[in-house]
């Protein structure tokens, strides 16, 4: 029942029926006659016709500012380009025929549209044209829906009658016009609005509305307002009687009288074209319940000033080209795929030129490649550089674009070799063909350092951009918005290389360029403050990125639709600086607003959803994490080739989560996954690869096999050093790995040689109060605690604790690290006050800002158990590590080794408190669970069997 409008009825009793059917607010009558039923069935058919009419709005904000076309709506620039195609078209003789086939396939079942289209065939002639428009059978019904669906498929088949009913209308114009005597008049109109358009015509005021199909109006107010008033009476609609006032005199959208020219002749219609562009005025109530409005409305010139501006923009953007080829470049440009797809395929199946094939399977190759179908683009490219290989030499300027386009598919597929390939293959036909400095050089350019840089091969994509840059400088002014992206493009490859400085003063530059060139809520410029902000969030400098981050969201509120990808990009941004400060709560709030947003661009999704696993991955929220990050894994597969560089990043988020978890096997196997996909599709040496050995190197770390540990950190280590600044921050990384594997193995100098390579780095990269500086000083400090030396340990925990209380918030998670370090010392120096103060305030840091089973409180229960069992306080003691491993038993696998470490734990209170059977029960618990899942040779599994040994001798001396 919802989706039915109005019933009617007819019988023979009209009264037996008038009572019952008042309960029923969709019987709209009750009819005796043929003719009466018939004639309610015309009207409310016409009211539903009126209703549907597709309009467009421009708002005085949107006219003023024409830069950005994605920001109008599309259906004013769509029925724009077309109005002026289908005027500009010649039609063939078999144009009749090819629409009445079309429609014959649409009516198949339909016996008696199926007559009227074989008259239609027999006895069409263009001036019957509003005729055959006014009667109510296929031509009416079609057209129609063409326009208000923007039918591509059909506005092309029915192009030609279109045409002529607008011939048709301006020659009645042109007849008519001097019975108007120069006089304005007015004409009227009623309909309906949805509430959701009633609201964008409120803020169209002083703006513009385009009906985008033919209008029909009439002279008579009150049969239009009874129009508007039976509209009212729909739940989700506002009635509206538009007051048209229309001067003669203006050079406008023609429109005529057509009471002689119409299938109905006692209708007094006046028919205006399509497309009639009419300025907004006054909108007033006319009914006490928000029903009914009246709407003033003023016909526009062709000359109005901001109209032709507004014109002239989109003209711009279509170029030279004639026919349907402008509307499918419109569509492209304002990205509007799946449109100009249905476009581009039907010019396609009516054309038997191959140069023109080709063409259009080259559009078609961009459509899929935006849609992201990356195997039907390539297809659909190589299908035109076929027709290009026969038809040109082989040193055409054309084939360069053909090998341009599939290069920059298998760009996009992470296919980087292979794009390399044809990147230089069109290199080479434009170096023999145009001067050294002719910008489409520098469009090669950009695209092979474009692809260097994916690969890592960081130098030779700055050589490449150099030479754009060279060229851009030469030919280009100095404030030119390309320089400005060329910029942007250097500073990528320095962020990549971690030369953040550098990145920083590409970025820089190009937000000069843009603040000279472009206006101040310009998209582009929001784009540069993001880049700066980007930097200064890896520099570490939270407020600087939060402050570059918002003034990027600021210009994307006025300038962009709220629900744009690159408002979710900006939430993206914001959500990572505020996870990076520890403030999970804030950063989840953001990335669910960029989640909001991007649910049907399914790139933007995946990469959303691990944004949010790494917040719930960071809050030890693991079944979470884990949910979020299969999301994401899910989607590209789906949308992307199998061995795309993607999927590696979702595989190494997932055994990141496993590893975590304790389950090594699993969390193994997503590495080697993610490490198969970057050998396949990098080179030998890329710089992911490295990080793909370092995770499998910290896993063999976690279970104690060290030495296959540091198999994989020095194959991280050698990719670094050959392809990587002697500085680079991946360097520090591969050296503090190593240092970490030296440290658990009680090789103390060694792991202190490593943690002092990579502070080494961080002190010449980052500012003297960064972040990584402090987990630096921490690594050093834990080691010279294990060695003893105990007033060093401390100096370096002070200095990670001084730059924790510069850098970050009061109770930021870092503090209580450094906190836990420092109590560690204490507990080991024996100033047991001193460790549990510090444990303490770690402890009420981690409360106040994580969930109360985060893994990071159970390192704080277990610091302070373990402080209170030394000071003999061991029923303290044994409540703190129960709370510890309350939280394990919550959150982790029932073999997860931290487990053990909780049952060791309490086993040596018990023992302490020689209660010998609990303590023996619990090592066994341990000992269980860590020869599940550790080597046999595994020191933890040594430490737990010797301490085993110990309680049962005491077992046996106290029989």
């Amino acid at each position: 029942m919802p989706h039915l409008d109005a019933i009617y009825i007819f019988c023979g009793d009209e009264s037996r029926h008038q009572g019952w059917t008042q309960n029923w607010t969709k019987i709209k009558g009750v009819h005796t006659t043929i003719k009466e039923i018939y004639q309610a069935l015309q009207l409310v058919v016409k009211q539903s016709d009126q209703d549907t009419i597709a309009v467009s709005f421009l708002t005085a904000d949107e006219m003023a500012s024409t830069e950005n076309l994605n920001q109008l709506e599309l259906t004013f620039m769509y029925t724009h380009i077309l109005k002026e195609i289908l005027l500009d078209v010649e039609y063939s003789r078999d144009a009749i025929q090819n629409l009445t086939t079309y429609c014959r396939n649409i009516f198949t079942d339909n016996s008696i549209e199926l007559q009227i289209i074989n008259e239609f065939e027999r006895e069409y002639r263009p001036k019957k044209a509003i005729w055959w428009y006014t009667r109510e059978c296929f031509t009416y019904k079609m057209l129609n829906q063409a326009l208000r669906m923007l039918d591509a498929d059909m506005i092309i088949n029915m192009g030609f009658f279109i045409r002529h009913i607008h011939q048709h209308i301006e020659h009645l114009y042109k007849q008519q016009v001097s019975s108007y005597e120069r006089k304005p008049f007015v004409v009227y109109r009623g309909q309906g609005f949805m509430k959701s358009d009633f609201e964008k015509l409120q803020k169209a005021k002083g703006g513009l509305i385009s009906f985008n199909n033919f209008l029909s109006t009439s002279k008579n107010e009150k049969v239009s307002l009874s129009f508007a008033r039976n509209a009212s009476t729909k739940p989700d609609m506002v009635g509206i009687l538009f007051i048209m006032s229309i001067d003669p005199c203006l050079q406008s959208t023609p429109f005529a009288s057509i009471k002689e020219e119409s299938y109905f002749k006692e209708e007094n219609e006046i028919l205006f074209s399509m497309h009639t562009v009419f300025q907004v005025g006054a909108i007033i109530q006319m009914d006490s319940n928000n029903q009914v409005y009246q709407v003033e409305l003023q016909l526009t010139s062709d000359d109005d000033h901001q109209l032709r501006t507004l014109t002239d923009r989109i003209q711009e953007e279509v170029g030279s080209t004639t026919g349907w080829r402008r509307l499918g470049k419109l569509l492209l440009t304002i990205d509007e795929f799946d449109k100009a797809e249905e476009v581009y395929n039907v010019l396609l199946k009516q054309t038997s030129d191959e140069d023109e094939k080709s063409l259009y399977y080259g559009c078609l190759g961009h459509v899929k490649h935006e849609q992201g179908d990356y195997e039907k683009a390539i297809w659909y490219y190589e299908q035109g550089l076929d027709i290009k290989q026969k038809l040109l030499p082989s040193d055409h300027l054309l084939l360069a674009t053909s090998y341009n386009n599939i290069g920059s598919v298998h760009n996009n597929k992470g296919d980087y070799a292979t794009a390399l390939s044809f990147y230089e293959k069109a290199l080479e036909i434009k170096q023999k063909s145009l001067p050294s400095n002719h910008p489409s050089l520098a469009i090669s350019y950009n695209n092979i350092s474009g692809v260097y840089n994916n690969m890592g091969d960081y130098s030779k994509a700055l050589t490449f951009y150099e030479k754009e840059l060279e060229i851009c400088q030469e030919t280009l002014s100095s404030y030119h918005p390309l320089l400005a992206t060329l910029y942007n493009n250097i500073g990528g490859v320095y962020k990549d290389m971690r030369e953040y400085s550098k990145a920083l003063s590409s970025y820089e530059k190009a937000l000069e360029i843009r603040h000279e060139s472009l206006p101040s809520d310009h998209p582009s410029l929001a784009s540069s403050y993001s880049n700066v902000g980007n930097v200064y969030d890896i520099m570490g400098e939270y407020s600087k990125a939060l402050s570059s981050y918002e003034k990027a969201l600021e210009i994307r509120q006025i300038s962009i639709p709220s629900n744009h990808l690159l408002m979710a990009t900006s939430y993206n941004n914001i959500g990572s600086v505020h996870n990076n400060m520890g403030d999970h709560t804030t950063a989840l709030s953001f990335y669910e607003k960029a989640l909001e947003i991007c649910q049907e661009d399914l790139p933007s999704l995946a990469t959303t959803y691990n944004h949010i696993g790494f917040v719930y991955h960071n809050m030890g929220e693991y079944s979470k994490a884990f949910s979020f990050y299969e999301k994401a894994l899910e989607i590209r597969q789906k949308a992307l080739p199998s061995n795309h560089p993607s999927l590696a990043i979702s595989y190494n988020n997932i055994g990141g989560v496993y590893k975590d978890m304790g389950e090594y096997s699993k969390a193994l196997s997503s590495y080697e996954k993610a490490l198969e996909i970057r050998q396949k599709s990098l080179p030998a040496n890329h710089p992911s690869l490295a990080s793909s050995y370092n995770n499998i190197g910290n896993l063999y770390d976690n279970t104690g096999e060290y030495s296959k540990a540091l198999s994989y950190h020095e194959k991280a280590l050698e990719i670094c050093r050959e392809t990587l600044p002697s500085t680079h921050p991946l360097l520090a990384t591969s050296y503090n790995n190593i240092g970490l594997v030296y440290k658990d193995m009680g090789e103390y100098t060694e792991a202190l040689s490593f943690f002092k390579k990579d502070l080494e780095i961080c002190q010449k990269t980052l500012p003297s109060n960064h972040p990584s500086l402090a987990t630096s000083y921490n690594n050093i400090g834990l080691v010279y605690k294990d060695m003893r030396e105990y007033s060093e340990a401390l100096s370096f925990f002070d200095k990670a604790l001084e730059i924790c209380q510069e850098t970050l918030r009061a109770n930021h998670p870092s503090l209580a690290t450094s906190y836990n370090n420092i109590g560690l010392v204490y507990k080991d120096m024996g100033e047991y006050s001193k460790a549990l103060s510090s444990h303490e305030k770690a402890l009420e840091i981690q409360q106040k800002t994580l969930p109360s089973t985060h893994p990071d409180l159970v390192t704080s229960y277990s610091n302070i158990g373990l402080v209170y069992n030394h000071m003999g306080e061991y029923s303290k003691a044994l409540s703190s590590h129960e709370k510890a491993d309350e939280i394990r038993q919550k959150t982790l696998p029932s073999n997860h080794p931290d487990l053990a470490t909780s049952y060791n734990n309490i086993a040596k209170v018990y023992y302490n408190m020689k209660d010998y059977s609990k303590a023996l029960s619990y090592l066994d618990r341990a000992l269980d669970i860590r020869q599940c899942l550790l080597p046999p040779t595994h020191p933890h599994i040594k430490d737990v069997e010797e301490y085993i040994e110990i309680v049962k001798n005491e077992i046996i001396n106290n029989i």
